[in-house]
């Protein structure tokens, strides 16, 4: 608490009172954690903390902004809402009150008002132990909104108050996320338990992270989406982790933690959230568009193991791992905890990779190899890495067994070799570690090769059946090629747009493929094939090689969510070969043939087709995963049309932070200034907006589980190009043009509700910024190399370098591709 005042004693009758020239100053001991400004009010430094943390509590309830302190709430009230009648805010709903004349009092009843017990709970946990005036004011706006309502109703004698006005329809206040009572404890790593060799150093580990003055880490309660139909203020995913303190040799121990998850519950509706009383079919690039025919929005349910007998089944199988094979200490989880791992795939990977078909994938009939592939990821999600990694080596010797028997036929492979090897190769491709990223470059041609000879038996199956519509069953094991070999697709454009990678699949071996068909088709559920084979003949089927024409033709095509990934990956494709080509400088056609086809894709999102599956992530989209990652790829191929980042795209290849961070300071002379540069630098103004408007904090906390690996990784040029381009307009002698300091200010006023540091350039503040958002919590190890590396960059562009520990400090990884004798015992190198 701050000084008391000094007392002094009254001034005689008749004299005056000069001031006290020697009157203390209060005493500032409240000191920020970010930076060295001290304060004499604890809520004056929370106030200035969100200047560092881009926190944004302060809603308004008649649209979707969001504000730092209370006073700018007020004044959007004012001068944006005051046309549009409703209830003031506090400040001006007294000073209303206060001009007006008093009223003889009636004997009416007064309208009876519920206390918010709800509300009530947040604020005492969220005050620790003292309630401000900001806290104060939000409970009394919120008690004199329902105040109104209920005079209101009771003016117009109505049976019930009408529901009080959100964007959403939820309360005012955003239900809670329970959380544990003390901080977990993180106990070191147990390698020695399950390697052969022991581990000479500490291994750092991806779910840690840096968290400066802070003393107090909490978990939320994991809560997983396991209902088909969609209901109001349920069965959506909350945040799953706060921020863990951590240290070099520290590593989390989640493994009793797992096992008290609770596999359904409430979720934390939004703003953003798909509206729970809506009707489908709706458009997957927002949800509040286009309303059709009453049909309930659902959600797929998570594949789980229904009974005791099938786990046992399961668990046979896979013990024999740990006796038939050299991986010490491997055995499956408990019932519990592989159904918590399957709903975490499902729930949160799946919809930004849906190759698998949830209602056939039976945990007890699906390959073990599939399922150990599945349970891995799922086991990331859920924060356990141990058994992720345990899970991920037994998955893999599976298919290195499977790829050595002589009798291997890439043309005979079957599918869940394919899928199995791509969900290894995600695993190992962004742990975060540079010997999963070469073992993934080492199979990948391995993996091509199968998707052609795949490929060349689906067609021949397709062409045998002469034009007759396929029964279910046989669409959906056709419609899971397809969507496998269009995921493969992906990834490896994804590994060309992060490594500069040279793509293994290129675009002429799908050309005359479907594209992937809607999600509520993919989902439907069949009980009569006739049925089933009108929605067929109604959906719409068009290929790959005809959504490419008509791209380049100007001609919007109408496609699924999925499709509409699919041709975003091709059109980056084709601007990365055009950029790597020696006549790229003279081809002027070309280039313009890929400006016109990217903006034909972008209006091709209004014909997107209707969906009745919805997924409820808190993110900061309004429609499907798919088309918010596709709108990252899109701002990244737009960028690369300019700005030619390969030297930080070939530093990332071996995840060393130094390496990346002096690349990203070396690219300054790539960035130039001039008209097409502000386009670019729009793109990336719109990239970093979403996370400004949500909050860095609160995206750092909720982007690892609900966004895909996709979103930072496509950012991560942007963010480059757009920190260069503001330190040259801080830098340069030439003085910015007009559309130059619009921009400028544009990109400053996503941080203007409270002051930047006066003594950090604007450039400094975006790529600190992101830095710290991308490696709050990780589930994928490459987020913490990128976001180290953006914090080192941050400061080499203020001419210094942070103390963030030694140029040869591990970085945090995904333990996958440990030099221990778990992976010389794999023996990969035989099969090619």
């Amino acid at each position: 608490m701050p000084a008391a005042p000094a007392i002094t004693s009254a001034p005689a009758p008749g004299t005056t009172t000069a001031p006290n020239p020697t009157r203390k100053t209060p005493e500032k001991k409240y000191s920020c954690q970010y930076c060295a400004r001290s304060f004499s009010r604890s809520e004056h430094r929370s106030r200035h903390e969100r200047s560092h943390t881009k926190e944004r509590p302060f809603k308004c309830q008649k649209c979707r902004s969001t504000f730092v302190r209370r006073d700018l709430l007020l004044r959007h009230d004012r001068t944006v809402h005051a046309k549009d009648g409703g209830v003031p805010l506090v400040s001006e709903h007294k000073r209303r009150q206060s001009t007006k004349v008093a009223t003889p009092k009636t004997s009416e009843a007064k309208p009876n008002i519920e206390l918010d017990t709800a509300t009530l709970e947040q604020i005492e946990a969220s005050s620790d132990g003292m309630v401000d005036l900001e806290t104060a004011a939000m409970f009394l706006t919120d008690f004199q909104h329902k105040a109104t309502a209920a005079m209101a109703a009771q003016e117009n004698e109505l049976d019930e108050p009408p529901a009080p006005y959100s964007p959403d329809h939820t309360t005012m206040f955003d239900t809670s996320v329970p959380y544990l009572s003390s901080a977990l404890p993180m106990p070191q790593m147990p390698w020695d338990n399950f390697m052969p060799q022991p581990v000479n150093q500490p291994k750092a580990h991806s779910i840690s992270s840096s968290l400066s003055g802070s003393q107090d880490s909490h978990v939320s309660q994991l809560s997983f989406n396991s209902a088909t139909t969609v209901q109001p203020n349920q069965n959506q995913l909350p945040p799953l982790m706060e921020r863990y303190p951590s240290g070099d040799a520290l590593a989390p121990g989640l493994q009793s933690l797992t096992g008290s998850m609770p596999l359904s519950g409430p979720g934390t509706p939004n703003g953003l959230s798909p509206w729970p009383f809506m009707t489908g079919p709706v458009s997957p690039v927002d949800y509040r568009r286009s309303p059709g025919p009453s049909q309930t929005l659902t959600t797929p349910k998570a594949p789980q193991i229904q009974s005791d007998e099938e786990y046992a089944q399961i668990y046979e199988v896979v013990s024999k791992l740990e006796t038939d094979r050299s991986v010490s200490g491997f055995q499956l989880q408990n019932r519990t905890d592989v159904n918590a791992n399957l709903s975490a795939y499902f729930n949160l990977f799946h919809h930004h990779m849906p190759f698998l078909h949830p209602q056939s994938f039976h945990p007890c009939e699906v390959p073990v190899t599939l399922l150990l592939a599945v349970l891995s990821i799922g086991a990331l999600y859920t924060f356990d890495q141990e058994q992720a990694y345990r899970l991920h080596i037994g998955s893999k010797m599976l298919v290195n067994e499977f790829l050595q028997n002589k009798d291997f036929d890439s043309r005979k492979c079957p599918l869940w070799i394919m899928q199995s090897t791509l969900l290894n190769m995600v695993f190992a491709s962004w742990s975060g570690d540079p010997k999963g990223l070469e073992f993934a470059c080492s199979i990948k041609s391995l993996l091509a090769q199968m998707v052609a000879g795949n490929l060349y038996e689906l067609k021949l199956r397709s062409d045998a059946r002469e034009g007759a519509l396929p029964s279910h069953e046989a669409w959906v094991d056709e419609e899971g090629c397809r969507r496998t070999y269009y995921a493969v697709y992906i990834f490896f454009g994804m590994l060309t747009l992060t490594y500069n990678h040279t793509p293994a699949i290129g675009f002429n071996e799908f050309d005359s493929l479907d594209l992937p068909s809607s999600e509520s088709l993919w989902n439907l559920e069949v009980l009569d094939e006739d049925v089933w084979r009108e929605n067929l003949t109604a959906s719409a089927t068009i290929t790959v090689r005809e959504a490419h024409d008509s791209l380049f033709q100007g001609e919007p095509a109408r496609y699924s969510a999925f499709a509409t990934r699919v041709m975003i990956n091709a059109l980056f494709l084709e601007v990365w070969s055009h950029k790597r080509s020696f006549e790229a400088l003279q081809d002027v056609v070309t280039e313009y043939k890929l400006r016109l086809a990217l903006e034909t894709w972008e209006q091709s999102l209004e014909l997107c087709e209707p969906e009745t599956i919805v997924v409820q992530l808190t993110a900061p989209h309004k429609g499907h995963p798919l088309i918010f990652n596709a709108m990252a790829v899109y701002r990244n191929t737009r960028a690369r049309l300019e700005v030619d980042l390969k030297p930080v795209q070939e530093a990332l290849r071996y995840h060393q932070p130094y390496e990346v961070a002096a690349a990203m300071t070396n690219a300054r002379d790539r960035v130039k200034r001039s008209q097409e540069m502000i386009k670019v630098v729009q793109e990336c103004f719109n990239c970093i907006e979403i996370v400004a408007l949500q909050g860095i904090r609160s995206v750092g906390r909720t982007c690892a589980t609900n966004w895909s690996v996709e979103h930072p990784l496509c950012g991560l040029d942007l963010m480059v190009i757009l920190s260069l381009w503001l330190y040259r307009l801080e830098h340069d002698e030439e003085a910015a043009t007009e559309e130059e300091l619009a921009m400028y200010n544009k990109i400053r006023n996503l941080f203007d509700d409270d002051p930047i540091d006066p003594n950090s350039k604007l450039s400094t503040t975006v790529a600190r910024l992101w830095g710290n958002m991308l490696d709050d919590v990780i589930v994928w190890g490459i987020s913490k190399v990128m976001g180290d590396s953006f914090k080192i960059y941050s400061e080499a562009l203020v001419g210094h370098e942070d103390d963030l520990g030694t140029r040869t400090t591990p970085s945090a990884s995904t333990p996958t591709m440990s030099s221990q004798g778990v992976v010389e015992s794999m023996e990969l190198e035989t099969v090619f």
